[in-house]
């Protein structure tokens, strides 16, 4: 009989993964020099921001183009720098990671 345990083992660390790299993504990329997942910094919790953008259709795509673009007003009064140089694909990853929850 085949053993499945090293094989559900292994999917299970593959599946959570993601999560932890898209974490260390934002680490990497300063995100959390300002953000943290579950209580505000200088900027809204990552938590706070997937429960406001929660099932809304375009939440991805504004996200991505709020952090390239940078904004201000949406959590107060302190603005949100521009963050250029982030890739897109970067910033899209980022961004689902949050609208997951940031766990």
């Amino acid at each position: 009989m085949l053993n499945l345990t090293p094989i559900l083992a292994t999917a299970v660390l593959l599946a959570s993964a993601p999560a932890f790299a898209n974490k260390e993504l934002a680490a990497e990329k300063a995100c959390m020099a300002c953000h943290a997942v579950d209580k505000k910094l200088v900027g809204p919790a990552y938590q706070d921001i997937a429960k406001k953008y929660a099932g809304q259709k375009d939440a991805q795509a504004n996200l991505v183009a709020s952090i390239k673009k940078g904004g201000s007003g949406k959590w107060g009064p302190i603005p949100m720098p521009a963050q250029a140089a982030l890739s897109d694909a970067d910033a899209a990853t980022l961004v689902a990671w949050v609208l997951g929850g940031a766990k």
